[in-house]
């Protein structure tokens, strides 16, 4: 596990300790299953255990770490049989969230969006994958924010929490993201034509794909552990 040490003002010290700690684990610096230390993280994110403690609560109140009694805080693994329920029900979270900011959003809401899918695009360019899931998960909230309905909002932070690290590891095939971005430029001219059943239908249909391709990669990390574990 290795991270820049960064340096985080002394106020809201738990909160900046969550956003970096979410994103070690988001991309794979903390691996599913590790048993998150303590010492360790506290010198990688220079704070002292208070804070991290706090920040390691935060982020198993979203579903991104486990706390294990006499072990501690695990980085969640989901189990094929979870990640297939997870992604089935977020799926119909995007579509919804497509659907109904299809109808609501702003002309503003747009600009933005059609900005940020800009950036994404210049992201993917460079093949920068972090800058990429960065603006990509932005684009995706601010559809669901566009949709201007508070439940399924709240509903769809606390399923995508789950999700987080698999949809990042999504992109690491070159076809697969050549392909989603694909989707995503399908998905802003939906948008663009407040077009719902379009925009309902290729978020459902982006969702799916993003479960084909964390289920491939799931069964070929499995198949490698055994394949160690094999004498």
């Amino acid at each position: 596990m290795t991270a820049e040490i960064i340096a985080i003002p002394r106020a809201n010290l738990h909160e900046q300790a969550a956003v970096r700690l979410r994103q070690m684990i988001v991309e794979g610096r903390i691996a599913p299953g590790a048993k998150l230390n303590e010492r360790e993280l506290c010198e990688v994110l220079d704070v002292s255990r208070t804070p991290l403690r706090e920040a390691i609560k935060m982020l198993a109140a979203e579903g991104l770490v486990e706390l294990v009694p006499n072990r501690g805080a695990i980085a969640v693994q989901l189990s094929e049989e979870d990640v297939r329920h997870t992604f089935e029900v977020m799926g119909g979270l995007e579509a919804l969230s497509g659907e109904l900011a299809a109808q609501r959003i702003t002309d503003e809401e747009l600009a933005e969006i059609k900005a940020m899918h800009f950036e994404m695009l210049a992201a993917y360019t460079r093949r920068d994958l972090s800058n990429y899931y960065r603006i990509n998960a932005q684009i995706h909230r601010a559809i669901n924010a566009a949709a201007k309905n508070p439940v399924l909002a709240a509903t769809y932070d606390r399923v995508n929490a789950r999700l987080q690290a698999l949809r990042f590891r999504s992109n690491q095939d070159e076809e697969k993201w050549k392909s989603a971005m694909k989707e995503h430029e399908q998905m802003v001219d939906a948008l663009s034509r407040r077009d719902a059943k379009a925009l309902r239908e290729v978020l459902a249909s982006h969702l799916m794909n993003k479960l084909t391709v964390v289920l491939e990669l799931l069964r070929s990390a499995q198949a490698k552990k055994k394949g160690k574990a094999t004498p």
